[in-house]
């Protein structure tokens, strides 16, 4: 119990004095998932979008794979992206492993699956013949598109705190692509790791605390318009 207190007084006192090393970690655990999340969201809208309106050769196989792929453990993908990554790899070249950018493009590849998954489901959620409807008034395909993501954009903003939620908060892909590099790579799931490893369970418990306000507060602003588009 003592060590709960002491990260919650700990984390107040990071947050009033505006420790730079919080505020950098801060920086950079939501520059890379909100990078991610923003990837991840027009990539896995379009295809979520093409899964739901059409029927071909193989969607079957496709749509199990996205499924597949919302459950991938988050250190597999890391150790998939190091291997193309390495300086070996096929993707050496790009000499990318152990930076940010190697960061969002493992948490692309985690959040996508699961943007694309709640896309598709919304889309097919929609009546059929709401969009007969809106063809038969001569609404064009990228006018009908347009229409069927406003129709549910209230499940497409789930879809979205969604796949924020499970990069900002995952640590395996972040520590083998980036290194938990100070001051380069290092980001809240993995500092909490290195002080729990090093005994300094205050400290961790803190960085933890401030982890789940900022989750909070995003999630807080993505549900305030969440709610006011319901209610329009």
């Amino acid at each position: 119990m003592d060590v709960f207190i002491q990260g919650i007084v700990q984390a107040f006192q990071l947050l009033i004095h505006g420790d730079p090393e919080v505020l950098r970690i801060g920086a950079l655990s939501l520059a890379v998932s909100l990078s991610a999340t923003a990837i991840s969201l027009l990539i896995g809208v379009s295809l979520g979008t093409a899964l739901g309106l059409t029927r071909f050769v193989g969607r079957r196989f496709l749509v199990s794979l996205i499924n597949t792929g919302m459950g991938t453990p988050p250190v597999v993908v890391g150790l998939v992206v190091t291997i193309l990554l390495w300086r070996n790899g096929p993707l050496g070249v790009l000499h990318l492993l152990f930076t940010p950018q190697a960061m969002i493009i493992a948490q692309v590849i985690i959040s996508l699956p699961i943007i694309t998954g709640f896309t598709m489901a919304s889309i097919q959620q929609v009546d059929p013949k709401l969009r007969l409807q809106m063809l038969a008034l001569g609404a064009s395909r990228l006018q009908l598109l347009w229409l069927l993501i406003k129709e549910t954009r209230l499940p497409l903003l789930a879809a979205v705190m969604a796949g924020f939620g499970a990069i900002i908060s995952e640590v395996g892909a972040s520590m083998m692509v980036g290194g938990n590099i100070k001051g380069q790579t290092r980001v809240f799931t993995t500092a909490i790791v290195q002080e729990t490893g090093k005994g300094e369970f205050g400290l961790a418990m803190a960085l933890s605390i401030i982890l789940m306000v900022l989750v909070f507060f995003v999630n807080l602003a993505l549900t305030t318009i969440q709610q006011k588009s319901r209610l329009r």
